[in-house]
Order: structure tokens, then sequence, then C-alpha cells
């Protein structure tokens, strides 16, 4: 019973960690017209919660030893969930854009703390990932596939359209006040130092920036490059729902596979190379479902996979969560170039083909260092390990 409290508490709070970004797309080209917005300011609503979840992410440690591992779990989920209820209120540009910031602060913080829940509440489960990614996934899917028909639904009003998806959190602060009136788990600052001199732990921390700055490019920007090409909005939509929802799937058997059979590695560059193929296949005109598609197949593997690395690395919740802040610190900051980056060149140039040329260097230099981490890690026998 006590597993299975955890484990509902994790899925909870992971749907907490995206819709407040992945809800936006689908209806960015209503939110740009009623407020004017450029390419690059409407990038900011995407690019701003992945730079606080970059900047952020290093508190998260200290926070947990000031107040206990899951109290700051649920502070977290007050900041995406009021970020969230606030855009029901929403009127201008600043304010749409602050409650992104806040969502970001509260998204900066859960993520490394909930590897460090795993690790402390699972220690010999590094597959467990799955259920953290499978349900993050879930609750980024949901928000892009429901995204236009609640927009529809409250007659073309996308303030309450963006709200709705506060009641998640509500949800997830419920459940989560039975675990912060147990006697608080702490990480240990001691030990929970980030290992910026690790030059392993930054070619780590470097994947993960740059297989987030794909994920989330994607992510802000693949219905309106979409549209672009001459589809419809419910096209552009459908697309975007694939991409979420065909993640799940992988996210929820292969950190299992690789847990159990290694060829971390191997796993890491077939995913990348799925999404290179998939960008070449939009720039090349092939159908958008079948590009995001493969785009979506390849992200739902590297983002777990990145969220197993600092559990299977590390051997204590603390050292899990300090590996996790570098990676998803450094990472995130990196990747919130991303999204602004394609609006800036968008503007710049009207198409979206020489951000999609950007996108498919950044995936190079992915697979380049995933090789190697494989090859410094020297471990292709040991089960979970790199290799």
């Amino acid at each position: 019973m006590r597993t299975f409290y955890y484990l509902f508490a994790l899925t909870l709070a992971a749907l907490n960690l995206r819709p407040a970004i992945t809800s936006i797309s689908p209806l960015l080209e209503s939110i740009q017209a009623e407020l004017g917005m450029s390419g690059a300011t409407a990038s900011l609503l995407t690019t701003l919660p992945v730079l606080c979840m970059g900047v952020f992410a290093p508190f998260a440690a200290i926070i947990s030893k000031k107040i206990g591992l899951e109290r700051a779990i649920f502070v977290s989920l007050i900041f995406i969930t009021l970020a969230t209820l606030m855009r029901g209120v929403v009127g201008s540009v600043l304010l749409l854009v602050i409650t992104a910031f806040l969502a970001g602060i509260g998204i900066g913080l859960a993520g490394p703390l909930l590897s460090g829940f795993i690790k402390q509440h699972f220690p010999t489960k590094p597959g467990f990932v799955s259920v953290y990614s499978v349900s993050l996934v879930i609750g980024a899917g949901i928000a892009t596939g429901f995204a236009v028909p609640v927009y529809d639904g409250f007659n073309g009003n996308w303030q309450l359209a963006l709200a709705v998806w506060g009641t998640l959190g509500l949800l997830a602060l419920f459940f989560w006040i039975g675990l912060i009136r147990k006697r608080p788990t702490a990480l240990k600052t001691t030990d929970a130092a980030l290992p910026f001199k690790n030059k392993r732990a930054l070619l780590i921390t470097l994947f993960f920036g740059l297989m987030a700055t794909v994920f989330y490019t994607i992510t802000a920007w693949a219905a309106p490059i979409v549209m672009s090409f001459g589809y419809s909005t419910a096209m552009a939509a459908a697309g975007v729902t694939l991409f979420q929802l065909i993640q799940i799937p992988v996210s929820l058997v292969l950190p299992s596979i690789v847990s159990k059979y290694g060829y971390m590695t191997t796993a890491l560059i077939g995913c990348s190379l799925l999404e290179l193929v998939g960008v070449v296949f939009l720039l090349i005109g092939f159908h958008p479902l079948l590009a995001l598609g493969l785009i979506g197949l390849g992200a739902g593997g590297l983002f777990p996979l990145a969220l197993m690395i600092p559990i299977i690395e590390t051997d204590s919740a603390d050292k899990a969560s300090a590996l996790s802040a570098l990676n998803q610190g450094g990472g995130y900051v990196f990747a919130a170039l991303g999204p602004l980056a394609v609006g800036t060149l968008y503007d710049l140039f009207g198409t979206f083909k020489p951000a999609l040329y950007v996108l498919l260097f950044v995936i190079l230099i992915m697979g380049t260092v995933q090789y190697l981490l494989g090859k410094k890690a020297n471990a292709q026998k040991v089960k979970g390990k790199l290799g």
C-alpha cells in the first residue's frame, strides 16, 4: 500500500510538469493575434519556463535540506498550480510572461527533487523512472491534445483554456498533503554539492541540454511549423498531439529494458537517429504526422534515459538529486535558447527552414556526445550503466 501511494503521488506530481508549457503551443496563434506578440516575444512563453527550470534546479537540494524532500516537492507544486490558475485572469503580455516565470520556478525545483524521490524510496528500482517519465509525457500530451477542444468549449477564451490545467495541480496537492505530514526526508547538502569539477557530469549535462533543446523547440513551434507548410490548424494540433502521445509507450518500456540489459549508448544514439530522420522529413516535405511521429519516438526514449542516468550513476538520493540538479540546471538554461532562436530566425527569414537546419546540427552534436559518454563509461557489460 505504501509503495502504491508513493508511486501515485509521483505520478500526480509528474503530470503537472509540462501542461503549463505544452498547452501554449496549439493556442499560440490565437494568443499572438489577440495580444499582438511577435515570434520572438511569443517564444518567451516556452523559453522563460525552460530557463527558470535551469536557473532554479540547483536550489532544489538546498530547499530540501531546509524543509524536507516531500515538502520541497509540495512547494514546487504550489508554484506550478498558482501560475497555471492565474492565467484565467491574464489580460496582458506581461502577466502571461509572469505566469510562465512562476511555473518555471516550480518545474525547475520539482525535476531534480523527483529524481531524488525515486532514489530515496525505490533505490533498487531505477526502472521506476518510467513512471515519472510516462506521467510527464501524459501530462504534456493531454494538455496539447485537448488544448483546442477546451478552447472551443470556452467559446474561444484562451485564458480559461490555459488555466483549466491548474486542476491537475490541485489534485496533486491534495494527495501530497499525506506525505508532508510525515517526518520529512532531507537531502544532505554535504553530499549534494553540484559536481562542477567532474568532467563526466559536465558531459552528461551537455547531453541533457542538447536533448532538451530539441524537445522544447519542437514542443513550442511544431504547430506553427506545420501550418507554415500549408496544413490546417487541426492537422497541426494532431501532429503535436502525436508527437507527445507516441512518447508514452517508449518512455514506459525503454527504461526498463536498459535497466535490465544495459546498452544505454545504443539506445541513446538510436533515439537521436529517429529525431534526425524526423527533422529531415519535415525539411523535404514528408507528411508532418510521419515526421513528428518519428521525432516523438526519439524524444520518448531520450528523456527518460536522461532522467535515469543520475539515478544509475549515483549511490544515494542526495547525490542523485545533485547530479540531476546540475544536469537540469545547466541543461535547461542551454535548452531555453532553442525556442527563442527559432522565433528570432523566423522573424528574420519568414520561414522555419533555417531553424530546422540548426536543429539538425544540434542533433548531430548530441549523437557525438552520446558516443563519447558510452566510450568513457567503458561499462557495456554492466547492467543499467552507460554502454
